[in-house]
């Protein structure tokens, strides 16, 4: 790890010296998950960082870093900046290599901790399954569909967690990675079967109780509460099948952090999967706004996500021209990013044609359906559609 190149140009950039982070036998040691002191610190950061004003986050961090050099925490918190940096859209790699330094370096510290201080074992084992974990959420994303590198990332995540296992009661931010694994060890077995033996190489999980400790930490913990609440949302959506929970869990996210452009996505879609088409509509039209406007962190992923939500409102309530406005916003922000796959852009496509179809415009609807059947998959309901329309 010491001699990773991100690692290196951190230290450089940072101006971090190899001997500060090596040689810590003279400096007083403190535990500063628990510490109440820097909690303070970091509180106000945190918020500007879940609020995008990474500037500002930055500046909170540094001062943390200054006084705490040879510690990971700062490290680490830099670094969840950076991934706050990807999140809205997770097929934009610019952010990777910061986002990798800084986990590199907390990485290198950490393991430091672990050979240096046997009172820090815990702490230190939390950072390492914690940027583990990151790395191998990254990787294993549906946009990077990394497996190997996620699976290696997950079985060192899985090391680190093992030895922090029996001290959850030290801090609720140690149970956010036994969450994590408890539950989707699980999920990933149900779902993936190709990934089967790789599960199997890893304890059993549980899923009831990965959701039941989910809920603690959002509860109860500090610099994992906002993480927490984040996966405990779209496993809510996506895999329980709970969306009204979901959907006070991503309100709350979105008035808590409100120019997060991820949680303002994420909102939307949640009031339109709960049939909340007049508040869906008015956070979507807010959402292509503040893109129009150049918001940090407002681009063409949540445009093709917002068009279509308006598109799909406007057309329960008959309003076609407005519809395939914002159907046509749906495409346009789609193929900027070169999504094609996706059922936003496919859906908005075939509705669009629709549309037209219903308009006498035939012509003009087949060029449409043929991109529909283009992109596609023969068996999504979108080809079979654009197939009898046409």
């Amino acid at each position: 790890m010491k001699n990773n190149l991100h690692y290196i140009l951190l230290v450089l950039s940072t101006g971090i010296s190899i001997s500060c982070i090596q040689a810590q036998d003279n400096v007083k040691q403190v535990v500063l998950l628990n510490d109440i002191n820097i909690q303070i610190d970091a509180s106000s950061a945190l918020d500007d960082m879940y609020n995008f004003k990474f500037d500002d986050a930055a500046l909170k961090y540094n001062a943390i870093k200054e006084n705490y050099p040879w510690h990971p925490l700062p490290y680490f918190l830099l670094g969840l900046s950076e991934w706050w940096k990807i999140m809205p859209n997770l097929n934009n790699k610019s952010y990777d290599k910061t986002f990798l330094a800084y986990m590199d370096t907390t990485i290198a510290l950490s393991e430091n901790l672990l050979k240096k201080r046997k009172e820090y074992e815990v702490e230190a084992s939390f950072f390492l399954s914690s940027c583990y974990g990151f790395i191998g959420r990254l990787e294993s994303s549906e946009e990077r569909k990394n497996w190997t590198k996620s699976a290696f990332a997950g079985k060192n995540a899985l090391k680190y967690l093992e030895k922090s296992k029996g001290q959850e009661g030290l801090s609720p931010e140690l149970l956010f990675g036994d969450a994590l694994f408890n539950y989707f060890s699980v999920w990933v077995s149900e779902n993936y079967a190709i990934l089967r033996p790789i599960v199997a190489m890893f304890p059993k999980g549980d899923k009831a109780l990965g959701l039941q400790q989910l809920t603690e930490v959002a509860t109860t913990a500090f610099y994992s509460r906002i993480e927490a609440n984040v996966f405990l949302m779209m496993i809510l959506n996506s895999y329980e099948h709970n969306r009204p929970r979901a959907l006070i869990i991503g309100e709350l996210l979105k008035k808590t952090y409100p120019d997060n452009p991820y949680f303002h996505r994420y909102y939307a879609r949640l009031l339109y999967s709960n049939g909340k088409y007049g508040k869906c509509e008015k956070e979507s039209l807010e959402i292509l706004s503040r893109i129009d406007s150049g918001m940090i962190g407002y681009e063409h992923n949540s445009g093709r996500y917002a068009g279509f939500f308006l598109g799909q409102v406007y057309q329960s309530h008959k309003k076609d021209d407005l519809a395939k406005k914002y159907y046509g916003e749906a495409i346009k922000h789609a193929e900027a990013l070169k999504i094609y796959d996706s059922g936003y852009y496919l859906y908005s496509l075939l509705y669009y044609g629709k549309l037209l179809l219903k308009e006498g415009e035939k012509d003009e609807a087949k060029i449409y359906f043929k991109k529909v059947k283009k992109y596609a998959n023969r068996s999504h309901s979108t080809h079979k559609e654009a197939r009898k329309a046409m």
